[in-house]
């Protein structure tokens, strides 16, 4: 039997986003719910010139705003996109054959990044595999501060989905590099709330020449040419921060 789908998206000042995101979904969505964090930008004017339902919900947490986003659907079956995500013509004819002939509890969904402009398919960043095409009836959300996840219950079947989900990340170097100083100070927190609070020589130097490594020559980082030296430099530096700011953080508690 054919199922109806809902599309879910959480939005906060995402005008530059969510038209390109709501014209990619064509025909697959039965019902679209944008659940949007109180926008001081035309967010949610846009998202209203598209005749989608819009929820207001103050922002608690991505776990918890994906979750609660979840829950305002209409239909079991949900498609979770974020504003800066759009769907290829090929991932939309998977879709629809999934809604024709629902088999599995998920299913993952290859994102394919845009990186100031250029696609990148190496350095660790291709596939990237998310599980977004899902029955909400089994699993949820879960995850602390950040790297939040879809986890379904024990013993539940995911497939994979041909085609790509293209993700338009960072516009700018300075954007990327203002985002991981906001994230790197909520996965700092997010270790202390584990319980992991010790920093050594290991994790300020080795851990960040590793991270470079590994995703610049190990995973072919530098066939993404600039892209890729940029990514992996900042992604060491991240690394770095991570666990200075954690250091910082443990001797204030101390």
């Amino acid at each position: 039997m054919p199922v109806s789908l809902s599309v879910v998206i959480i939005t906060y000042n995402e005008e530059r986003n969510i038209g390109r995101c709501l014209d990619a979904l064509g025909d697959v969505a039965d019902e679209v719910v944008v659940v949007d964090s109180y926008s001081s930008d035309q967010t949610v004017a846009i998202c209203h010139s598209y005749n989608v339902r819009v929820v207001q919900h103050a922002f608690e947490g991505y776990v918890q705003q994906k979750n609660f986003a979840t829950a305002q659907a209409q239909h079991d079956y949900v498609l979770q996109l974020d504003a800066d995500e759009v769907l290829t013509e090929e991932l939309r004819r998977s879709i629809r054959e999934v809604k024709q002939n629902w088999q599995a509890a998920g299913y993952s969904l290859a994102r394919l990044t845009n990186y100031c402009g250029t696609w990148v398919r190496h350095g660790g960043w291709y596939p990237d595999r998310k599980l977004r095409l899902y029955d909400r009836r089994l699993g949820r959300w879960e995850g602390l501060l950040l790297h939040e996840k879809y986890q379904l219950f024990d013993n539940q079947l995911v497939t994979n989905l041909h085609g790509d989900l293209l993700h338009y990340s960072y516009d700018s170097v300075e954007q990327h590099v203002n985002q991981l100083n906001r994230f790197t100070s909520i996965s700092a927190e997010e270790w202390a709330l584990r319980g992991k609070r010790r920093v050594t020589v290991f994790h300020l130097l080795l851990k960040p020449l590793w991270k470079f490594g590994h995703g610049y020559i190990l995973r072919l980082g530098f066939l993404d040419g600039f892209a890729g030296f940029c990514i992996a430099s900042i992604s060491a530096w991240g690394v770095f921060l991570k666990f200075a700011k954690l250091r910082t953080k443990s001797r204030l508690l101390a």
